[in-house]
């Protein structure tokens, strides 16, 4: 396989930064070609062995990849979810797929945890891609690379350490009490970083993609606005055998984020789809056309399956294949995969994480692509615009917006 020049300047410059440092983060954009370019710096540091760490569900696609590179080593690829199954082995080189996950403060996450045991078994050459290193907050660059020891925070002892440096840590008042907020990461962050760090854009490669978004409306069944709307008012609906709460904003915001979609998730753990307009609406509206859906909650999936059938898998391979639609839960398809093969990208509902909305309506992009059609399925009159004037603003949809979109606090 021929790579382009872009990705072969990549591999020369990166190969540079890990030989003199250890390590090296490639921040390269959605589609721009993270993978081969991270396998071909492995290749050119001669390494044997090579572990590649990502999402389940773009597991196939790095194996893809690799298969048409064919660099000379070996390549394990695996999880984060499995790295407690790996057996203990040296690797040469490992590869932190979408590395900004293991940005969670001030506590790491276990996946980071998981990660720095594993570099610190072995004392590898580390390359960390994502296309948003830091998408919500500078400070979830720490415990990305807390693990490698070659890496310019190294001094600080801990997150909170670290904190005294480059971060505007603030006092907070939340029900009574007093809670540190760590958000606010000074931007010096990114500027200690940058000689470990290579940034590419779509521009940069020379994209021209242009991405055109609708807003489509759907008028619900009276029976799914009479439920929200005495949710609203009453705060705890009892069935027969189930109860649906949202005695707090917090459970309140989640159900009626449910239920204008067709949904609801009871107190007892038990789900059901209330309403098939909107699966219906797609199918009609999307007739004969190769569609990738992306939905939220569990149960909007069944409610896909039920108005489509056998003409719509969650399987990649099959959705690639064949010409059969494909649905896919937002958060964990919105990194790592291509829907390349789509006609549209189509959004059943919407997450309230900014990142989720930035990252997942790229992925039908390639550099040869001139045109992505995205469509967002809202019920009239539901909360769905709300969430999504804050995340096209690059601001997570909070307890704050609800409380004032909803209950006029």
């Amino acid at each position: 396989m021929k790579l382009r020049p872009y990705q072969e300047s990549i591999i020369d410059a990166g190969c540079e930064i890990l030989l003199n440092n250890k390590f090296v983060y490639l921040a390269m954009e959605v589609r721009t070609g993270k993978t081969l370019t991270s396998l071909g710096i492995a290749d050119k540091v001669k390494a044997k062995n090579v572990l590649f760490v990502t999402k389940k569900k773009a597991i196939s696609s790095i194996e893809d990849d690799f298969h048409l590179l064919k660099p000379s080593f070996d390549l394990t690829t695996i999880n984060y979810e499995s790295l407690h199954k790996l057996p203990k082995i040296k690797w040469d080189v490992i590869v932190c797929d979408e590395s900004h996950s293991m940005g969670a403060f001030p506590k790491p996450s276990k996946r980071a945890k998981q990660v720095k045991l594993l570099i610190q078994g072995c004392n590898p050459y580390v390359i960390l891609l994502s296309g948003t290193p830091t998408p919500e907050s500078f400070s979830q660059m720490y415990h990305q690379i807390y693990g490698i020891p070659t890496n310019p925070f190294g001094r600080y002892k801990n997150f909170y350490r670290f904190c005294d440096d480059y971060v505007n840590v603030k006092v907070k008042p939340i029900n009574g009490l007093n809670i540190r907020d760590y958000s606010q990461g000074y931007e010096t962050i990114l500027k200690k970083m940058q000689p470990y760090t290579i940034n590419f854009s779509q521009k940069n490669a020379g994209f021209k993609v242009e991405t055109t978004e609708d807003i489509l409306y759907v008028r619900m069944k009276d029976e799914t606005y009479s439920l929200a709307k005495k949710l609203q008012k009453t705060l705890v609906i009892e069935g027969k055998t189930e109860v649906i709460m949202g005695d707090t904003p917090v459970k309140l915001m989640s159900k009626l984020h449910q239920i204008y979609s067709g949904t609801v998730k009871f107190e007892s753990g038990n789900s059901m789809v209330l309403d098939l307009s909107k699966a219906k609406f797609i199918k009609e509206k999307f007739l004969n056309k190769k569609i990738a859906i992306f939905y939220k909650f569990k149960e909007e999936l069944n409610a896909i399956k039920e108005v489509y059938g056998e003409t719509i898998s969650t399987e990649l391979s099959v959705f690639k294949d064949t010409d059969k639609s494909i649905a896919l839960q937002i958060v964990s398809g919105r990194e790592g995969i291509s829907l390349k093969e789509a006609d549209a990208l189509i959004y059943y509902n919407i997450d309230f994480s900014a990142t989720s909305y930035w990252q997942s309506r790229d992925r039908m992009t390639t550099k040869e692509r001139l045109k992505n059609k995205v469509y967002w399925i809202f019920a009239e009159k539901g909360i769905e615009n709300k969430i999504y004037k804050a995340v096209t603003k690059k601001k997570d949809y909070t307890l704050k917006h609800f409380k004032r979109d909803f209950l006029d606090l």
